[in-house]
């Protein structure tokens, strides 16, 4: 599934993930590939992103920390779609 993440600044992230990690509203919860389709809020705090084949983009690599084997991004809030096996998360 493609993962972008974006924030008003750029698309911070674009690229092929296994599993993604959000801190929704009413707590967090993980997406997989052929996850219902679903929008919902984002709180403060950690996106978590697992994959084999990730490419961080270039620009942006020191916003995300690796941890294992899991990309790790801080968010303040924002809101999240998925549809297709596409998500994209607004961030703010």
């Amino acid at each position: 599934m493609i993962l972008e993440i974006v924030t008003p600044e750029a698309v911070i992230f674009h690229s092929e993930v296994s599993s993604v990690a959000v801190p929704g509203i009413n707590g967090s919860f993980q997406m997989l590939k052929d996850h219902a389709p679903i929008v919902s809020l984002l709180d403060k705090g950690t996106i978590r992103i697992k994959g084999t084949q990730v490419e961080l983009v270039k620009e942006y690599t020191e916003k995300f920390a690796k941890v294992k084997d899991e990309y790790i991004l801080e968010i303040e809030g924002g809101t999240v779609e998925m549809n297709n096996n596409k998500i994209i998360v607004l961030a703010d």
